[in-house]
């Protein structure tokens, strides 16, 4: 059986700016569970008074964001681009069908699948949903 190619690249340039303007648009994705040991001690010490759930922590240590350290800021974007890549995949096919002549950049691809909620796939709708709920 032959490969095929089921997008061009044109159509897959989508990828890059849904990512950019994913990384700008959401929260860190920090988490102040002792798991996250690179952002556990600044989590601690910057956002000890928060209490835990619906995104509070993450959106003081996003308030506190030149105050951590290096590691934990290199967590936090290993964090976005795993997210990223992620809801890119889930949302692959969707942005194909609903966005394919949406010209990409400035989160224009994004606005669209959200614009168009109810027609997305689950898993894409599961993704985005997901992200938009750790705000």
């Amino acid at each position: 059986m032959k490969n095929r190619t089921v997008f061009s690249i044109d159509q897959m340039n989508w990828l890059a700016p849904v990512a950019a303007a994913f990384l700008l648009c959401m929260a860190t994705g920090v988490s102040a569970e002792p798991v996250d040991k690179p952002c556990a001690a600044g989590a601690e010490r910057l956002c000890k008074s928060v209490k835990p759930g619906e995104g509070r922590v993450a959106r003081c240590m996003k308030e506190h964001e030149n105050e951590l350290s290096p590691g934990c800021k290199e967590n936090i974007v290993k964090l976005k681009q795993k997210k990223v890549r992620d809801v890119a995949e889930a949302c692959k096919a969707d942005a194909a069908r609903l966005c394919k002549d949406t010209q990409p950049g400035q989160g224009r691809v994004l606005r669209c699948l959200k614009q168009q909620e109810d027609k997305l796939s689950p898993p894409c709708k599961e993704h985005l949903a997901s992200q938009r709920d750790r705000r």
